[in-house]
């Protein structure tokens, strides 16, 4: 079937990617659903698999269509947590968003992962699109100030998540993004300890301004860092905080170019969509419980709406 633009479908993102044509994507930013954490309460839905190995498959399944439907110089941009053994996850049903009885209890299988452990998903799940023949291009921290308080006492708490920034090809779409030149960095450059690298090999030490320095630093700021802190933002028709729109800012503002295609398969409440139309871009998104499609069609109707107008 022909690919809508700035529209939700509803069902399996799997089923659904394989109905769309080859290369029509600029852009895709997601967040997928994170392993045995939570039970969003629809049957087919990713993130309640019995073992992380098989998570981490259909999840690079899923990646395996959007790479087929991404254009040569597509990017994608992927946010995922982590999981920790618990053996009382372990051992009760599931819960689900609204801290009711899972209608989809399960068996967790940690494949040998000792109790209180790390299972490393995130990492699993960036080497595993590697081997698949994806470009991994960042891995981004994305730094929560205010992240919630944790209770544990023998461990330190976890205030960040990862984002992987992907490519198809080694030529892609990519605008660089700027940030504001901190004064310490500024001196650095100006006063570094070690100036030129001699004919021997070694580096002559200079006194004073360093040779290297252009004394008009770019008045843009400085290229982008790979650690971004970013508060997360309570989302009142939810009853667990969506990622923020600040976070899908700057992967659609540098990954996709103006009028693009911004893909999210697991658009949730909409947050992708949203900020795609704030640029100026269209989006297509995909998401499995009714409820989210519902919430985020309301979202994105305003938006949509002045889209046309303009």
């Amino acid at each position: 079937m022909d690919m809508e633009i700035n529209k939700i479908y509803d069902g399996d993102c799997l089923k659904i990617l394989k109905t769309f044509p080859d290369e029509s994507i600029n852009c895709c930013v997601t967040s997928p659903p994170y392993w045995a954490l939570r039970d969003y309460g629809v049957d087919g839905q990713l993130g309640l698999e019995q073992t992380f190995t098989e998570y981490v498959n259909k999840l690079c399944n899923v990646f395996d269509e959007v790479k087929r439907v991404l254009k040569k110089n597509g990017t994608c941009w992927v946010n995922l947590g982590d999981s920790y053994f618990n053996t009382r996850v372990k051992d009760n049903a599931k819960q689900n968003i609204n801290d009711e009885p899972s209608g989809h209890p399960i068996t967790i299988d940690y494949q040998g992962i000792e109790n209180k452990s790390l299972c490393n998903i995130p990492a699993r799940f960036s080497i595993e699109m590697q081997n698949r023949g994806w470009i991994l291009r960042n891995v981004i921290i994305w730094h929560k100030p205010n992240c919630v308080p944790c209770s544990v006492k023998d461990r330190f708490t976890v205030d960040f998540e990862y984002v992987f920034f992907f490519v198809k090809s080694k030529k892609y779409y990519f605008n660089q993004q700027f940030e504001i030149m901190k004064q310490i960095s500024i001196d650095r450059a100006k006063y570094s300890s070690w100036g030129i690298e001699s004919k021997s090999g070694q580096y002559k030490k200079l006194n004073g301004l360093n040779s290297r320095y252009n004394p008009k630093p770019n008045p843009n700021g400085r290229n982008k860092r790979t650690v971004w802190m970013i508060t997360t933002k309570p989302f009142k028709e939810l009853h667990f905080a969506t990622y923020p729109e600040e976070l899908c800012y700057t992967p659609i503002k540098a990954g996709c170019p103006e009028n693009g295609i911004v893909l999210d398969p697991f658009i949730g409440s909409g947050t992708t969509g949203v900020v795609a139309l704030k640029q100026n871009k269209k989006f297509v998104g995909i998401e499995l419980n009714k409820e989210y499609i519902e919430i985020a069609n309301k979202r994105l109707e305003p938006y949509l709406k002045q889209s046309k107008l303009i």
